[in-house]
């Protein structure tokens, strides 16, 4: 069985380098195949990547998102059949629509050929460019991917950032959005934001989990600082472990996320509320937030936690009532800010935490 992953984007948008990057750090040990199709012309890329071990099918006698969708089929037969890979990577022409790529291998019709992660690659500096000059093909582009990875937001100023990244959420308001630049992360967290396995759902429901488990606890006797010291020793070991259930992403909302979650007790429902932000904070920020939720003037809120960008680094931070840790960590796709309560002041939390 062999997942095949699209790699969508603009020329020029560091299509190519993302898949290098993966190959060299995700996907050691898998036997992988990738699939290019410049418009027209021969892949002046093909020599590293076959230099990495990587087979290289050309099919430049047209486009596989509309000339050739007929014969893309046969031609994942057969590489299917000829190298037995684990992987197949699709890199389609940058002028072309992801919709039509991702129905040609809809269409295939082959159960040991899984659709994987559609992936597009998106310029920060210039999305508003193209979006105004090649609206039809960037949005298509961006509507229909699971994971938008944006390229060159080193050194962006913070508010264009913020500007590409609402711009994005217009047009596609579930998909993972990649705001961190890709020498500050490793090829495994992009796998996993592509694979959708590292989500603001899927940190919402761990954290509820953790909330409802840790209600449970104290309402047994159990002594809570004890418990509470023991899941952050848990936590500093496995900050980037993704192996929690999958959550629905219908539900989205632009780049925040909020849904009722029921406890254990019948009579007793948290409200979780997390956002996605790619602004830099300083720790004094960061802990005079957390010291106002004990105000309860934000509702009453049982755990929140998360990470954001600073400056040289990265911050990490937890919070139970009366009590908050703030730590240094390592650099994640984009920030994230997870509130678990009840009666959440929503507004205020994003006014708190300087969200949108």
């Amino acid at each position: 069985m062999a997942k095949i992953d699209i790699f969508s984007g603009f020329l020029g948008a560091g299509k190519t380098t993302l898949i290098k990057k993966l190959i060299d750090e995700a996907y050691r040990g898998e036997k992988l195949v990738l699939i290019e199709n410049e418009f027209g012309e021969i892949s002046v890329d093909g020599g590293f990547l076959a230099d990495a071990g990587v087979e290289i099918t050309e099919m430049s006698s047209g486009c596989i998102c509309c000339s050739l969708v007929g014969d893309f089929a046969k031609a994942l037969e057969q590489v299917k059949e000829q190298f037995r890979p684990d992987r197949i990577l699709i890199e389609p022409s940058g002028v072309g629509k992801l919709s039509d790529v991702i129905r040609a291998v809809q269409d295939v019709g082959d159960s040991e050929l899984v659709p994987g992660s559609f992936t597009t690659v998106v310029d920060a500096t210039r999305a508003k460019m193209y979006m105004k000059n090649f609206g039809e093909f960037w949005c298509n582009q961006v509507e229909n991917a699971g994971t938008i990875v944006l390229s060159r937001t080193k050194g962006m100023k913070e508010a264009k950032l913020a500007e590409c990244v609402a711009m994005l959420r217009e047009h596609n308001p579930t998909a993972v959005i990649v705001t961190t630049p890709w020498d500050e992360l490793d090829g495994a967290q992009l796998r996993e934001a592509m694979e959708r396995e590292d989500t603001l759902s899927a940190e919402l429901e761990r954290l509820a989990h953790e909330a409802e488990d840790e209600h449970d606890e104290c309402c047994c006797g159990h002594d809570h600082e004890h418990d509470h010291e023991h899941e952050h020793e848990h936590e500093h070991h496995h900050e980037h472990d993704h192996e929690c259930c999958h959550h629905d992403h219908g539900h989205d909302h632009g780049h925040e996320h909020h849904h009722h979650h029921h406890g254990h007790d019948a009579d007793e429902v948290f409200t979780s509320w997390g956002a996605e932000t790619a602004r830099a904070f300083t720790e004094e920020e960061i802990a005079g937030a957390l010291r106002a939720l004990d105000s309860l003037s934000y509702g009453q809120v049982v755990r929140a936690k998360g990470y954001v960008p600073a400056e040289g680094g990265w911050i990490y931070f937890d919070y139970v009532p009366g009590e908050h840790e703030i730590r240094r960590g390592g650099a994640a796709v984009t920030g994230r800010v997870c509130v678990i309560g009840a009666q959440l002041d929503e507004s205020g939390l994003k006014e708190l935490f300087h969200i949108g």
